[in-house]
C-alpha cells in the first residue's frame, strides 16, 4: 500500500487537492479491496482546536471518499452520476487519534455486500470497512450508498438539482469556544433558544465543508452539525466523536432553514457521553444520528 501521493481529487469529487486524503487503492478478492489514506498532523477544519488529536470526523470523511474511488475505480461507475449517501457509521478506538511525529497512514480493509445493478451499472451496495494504523485494528466502519444517472438525478430532484443563489446572511454562531473551535466560520450552529435546538449555519462559502458548489446541504455538515450540538448539550469542549451513526432521509435543501435538536443518551463505549441528534426541515425529519463523545484530557 502506497502513502506518497494521493489519488486524482477527481475520483473523491474534491476541488482541492489539499482536501484528498487517499492515497492508493488495490483489489485483493472478488469483493474486497484495500484502501490507503493519509491523515495530516494539522488540517483547517478537521483538527480538534483544543485537543492534541487527530480529528475523528477526518475518518467520516475518508470513508465518503473511499466509496466514491471504488465506484468509479473496480465498479465502473461514471464521473457524472450522483451519489448518495443513506447511512453512515463508524466506531474508532482514541488510541488511533494519537498525534505522531508525521501524518497517520492509515490502511481501511474493504468488503463490499448487497451489490445492485441497474441496466449493468451498479446501482448500490454495503461498504464495510476494518481501520488499521501500524498493523493494529483501530476501527471499522460501514456506508450504504447509491448512484443515480445524471437525467435520473434530475427527475429526482425535481428542478432542485442546480444550487439556488445565496440569499441574505447567515445566523449569528453560538460562541466558537463553546464548540471547540477557534473561528467562528468553523461554527455550523447558530444561537438556540431552548438548549436543545439550533439552527444549521450553512456557509457555502465556507472552504472546506463546500469545497465546490453543490445543490444540498452534505452530508458531512449535518455530521459535524451533531457533533458541536453534542458538545452544548453536555457543555464541555474535551469530546471528541469516537462513534457516530447517522441516517439521511431526505435531501436537506440550502435555501431554507434545518433545525438539529440534540438530547443526551445512554453511551455504550467505555467513558463516553452519548446524543442523540434528529434534524428537521420544512416540518419533515431529514436525518438523525447517534454520536459516542469521548472525553479526551
Amino acid at each position: 500500500m502506497l502513502f506518497d501521493r494521493t489519488v486524482p481529487r477527481s475520483l473523491v469529487h474534491r476541488a482541492a487537492v489539499s482536501e484528498v486524503f487517499l492515497t492508493d487503492l488495490c483489489v485483493t478478492g472478488e469483493n474486497t479491496f484495500q484502501v490507503g489514506a493519509q491523515w495530516p498532523r494539522a488540517h483547517s477544519f478537521y483538527s480538534p482546536a483544543t485537543l492534541p488529536r487527530h480529528d475523528p470526523m477526518l475518518f467520516a470523511e475518508s470513508l465518503r471518499q473511499a466509496t466514491l474511488v471504488l465506484a468509479h475505480q473496480v465498479f465502473d461507475v461514471p464521473m457524472d452520476w450522483k451519489f448518495l449517501s443513506h447511512e453512515k457509521s463508524y466506531q474508532i478506538s482514541e488510541g488511533a487519534l494519537v498525534l505522531g511525529d508525521r501524518p497517520a497512514d492509515i490502511l481501511f480493509a474493504v468488503t463490499t455486500r448487497e451489490v445492485k445493478r441497474r441496466g449493468g451499472t451498479v446501482s448500490s451496495m454495503i461498504t464495510d470497512f476494518d481501520c488499521y494504523r501500524d498493523g493494529e485494528r483501530v476501527g471499522s466502519a460501514s456506508v450504504r450508498w447509491s448512484c443515480v444517472s445524471p437525467a435520473a438525478y434530475r427527475r429526482l430532484r425535481g428542478g432542485r438539482d442546480v444550487p439556488p443563489p445565496v440569499t441574505g446572511v447567515l445566523p449569528a454562531a453560538v460562541t466558537p469556544q463553546s464548540v471547540g473551535r477557534l473561528s467562528e466560520r468553523d461554527v455550523v450552529l447558530s444561537a438556540g433558544a431552548d438548549g436543545h435546538s439550533w439552527q444549521v449555519r450553512v456557509d457555502r462559502d465556507h472552504p472546506v465543508l463546500f469545497d465546490h458548489p453543490v445543490d444540498h446541504v452534505p452530508g458531512m455538515v449535518l455530521m459535524e452539525a451533531g457533533r458541536q450540538a453534542a458538545k452544548l448539550v453536555h457543555g464541555r469542549t474535551d469530546l471528541l466523536p469516537v462513534g457516530c451513526r447517522f441516517s439521511f432521509e431526505r435531501y436537506v435543501e440550502l435555501d431554507t432553514p434545518v433545525v438539529v435538536t440534540a438530547l443526551p443518551v445512554r453511551s455504550e463505549v467505555p467513558g463516553a457521553l452519548g446524543v442523540e441528534a434528529v434534524f428537521d426541515q420544512d416540518g419533515r425529519r431529514v436525518a438523525r444520528g447517534h454520536l459516542d463523545m469521548l472525553v479526551c484530557g
